[in-house]
């Protein structure tokens, strides 16, 4: 059965939008560009500094009229997908979500074509000073003047992973803008410091590790052997950076998506020393120079109201210091930044903002009085984003439909190809039963 409902169902949100406003480049998809100048820091209306946030709306040729749903992507520090048809995987929840939608896909500040953070401008400090206006925050007041320019009342939010956590700050401060909110893996921990969150990642990555070495059980040697050779610098990448051992461990993080465990597994079986080892090597780490806001203010995302203080290094474990081929995932080591050539020009400016006192993000009062229908997808192993504290703030909403699920990982509304993106509008419409 399925949960898709007719277009005709769906009221119309706003008047239809004049013809001559959309584009029709991309076959099957009409587009059409908002950019919008927003201040750098809400809070301070007075504070001359301004940013560029620019947003694309996508719809199918006969959906212009349907309702917004804006989607908020993961990361931090990631642009929304460019979106295409010809791909039936990227992203792969498109086509359902406009089936029922006509998307907005923002790109989040300081990603993207809204004001890019590329390379560091001014001192390290004014550097830090202006990322701390690109967390989740900020983000959400971004997105209600664009609701406000669209001219609804009310949309849609679909939020994937840290978009989940921006999604949950927005149910927290705007509720009456939001009439559905989907979550796949982005329920994130309410009140709890960045400490427990890290601890119960590295729980999880000690078991995928041990899962995966059960799977394809020649792996875990050949992991000891590239550990070697890393510790000696015989691990580089084709810049010339040498991968040291903490992150040649943070492959595990392959691990958290479906299929990752397999491209984990085909890179250990080439020559450490060949040209194709180095160049699939370079791709698969994570925290590298294409995004350098995912590094330097990743941490950020899980602090409601504290200083992480490089909180997953501090929170190592044990038996991760004792046995070094169990895996990390999304666990940032600070000695990276020196390591990479891409992340150095950024190692002052991290530190910096390793130690800022990040305010609290959401508010458990507000998400108990919050009148939206909302459905999660919750993934049981997921690496990234611990399922106790994804159930705990479940039940903080009064209109969440949860679902758990082992079917899927991390990225399991690409995988799925729209069927988690399917089930989560039924649930939230009252047209699933759990």
């Amino acid at each position: 059965m399925t949960s898709r409902s007719t277009s005709r169902s769906i009221p119309r949100s706003r008047p239809a939008t004049p013809a001559e406003d959309w584009q029709q480049a991309i076959p099957g998809l009409l587009t059409r560009d908002i950019r919008i100048t927003e201040p750098l820091d809400h809070a301070k209306p007075a504070d001359p500094r301004t940013i560029e946030v620019y947003a694309r709306i996508v719809a199918t040729p006969d959906g212009v009229d349907r309702p917004y749903l804006v989607f908020l992507q993961g990361g931090p520090g990631c642009e929304s997908p460019r979106p295409t048809l010809s791909d039936p995987g990227f992203p792969g929840w498109l086509r359902r979500a406009l089936d029922d939608y006509q998307l907005v896909l923002l790109d989040q500040r300081g990603t993207g074509a809204s004001s890019p953070v590329s390379e560091p401008v001014g001192s390290p400090e004014d550097q830090a000073e202006y990322l701390t206006h690109l967390r989740a925050d900020e983000i959400v007041e971004d997105c209600e003047d664009i609701r406000r320019h669209l001219g609804v009342q009310k949309w849609a939010a679909l939020g994937q992973s840290f978009g989940g956590f921006t999604l949950l700050r927005y149910l927290s401060v705007h509720p009456e803008s939001l009439d559905a909110g989907y979550f796949t893996g982005g329920l994130s921990a309410v009140g709890r410091h960045a400490d427990e969150v890290y601890s119960a990642t590295y729980a999880v990555m000690a078991r995928k590790s041990e899962e995966y070495y059960a799977r394809f059980s020649g792996d875990r040697d050949r992991i000891r052997e590239l550990l070697d050779l890393a510790a000696d610098g015989g691990v580089r990448t084709p810049s010339g950076d040498g991968v040291s051992p903490s992150r040649l461990r943070s492959l595990g993080h392959l691990l958290g998506a479906s299929g990752g465990a397999e491209r984990l597994h085909y890179l250990l079986e080439r020559d450490p020393g060949s040209r194709g080892f180095r160049y699939d090597l370079a791709e698969m780490l994570p925290f590298g120079g294409r995004n350098p806001l995912y590094a330097v203010i990743h941490e950020s995302s899980y602090a409601d109201g504290c200083t992480t203080a490089w909180s997953a290094s501090r929170t190592l474990p044990e038996a991760f210091a004792q046995d070094l081929t169990l895996l990390t995932g999304e666990h940032l080591m600070p000695e990276w930044f020196e390591e990479d050539s891409s992340l150095r020009p950024w190692a002052q400016t991290a530190e910096i903002i390793a130690h800022h006192p990040w305010p609290t993000l959401y508010d458990a009062d507000a998400l108990r009085a919050a009148q939206v229908p909302c459905a999660a997808a919750i993934y049981f192993n997921d690496a990234y984003v611990p399922l106790e504290f994804s159930l705990q703030t479940a039940s903080l909403l009064p209109h969440m439909h949860p679902w758990v699920t082992s079917q899927y990982e991390h990225n399991g509304s690409n995988a799925s190809g729209g069927g988690v993106l399917d089930r989560l509008i039924g649930l939230a419409r009252g047209d699933i039963v759990r």
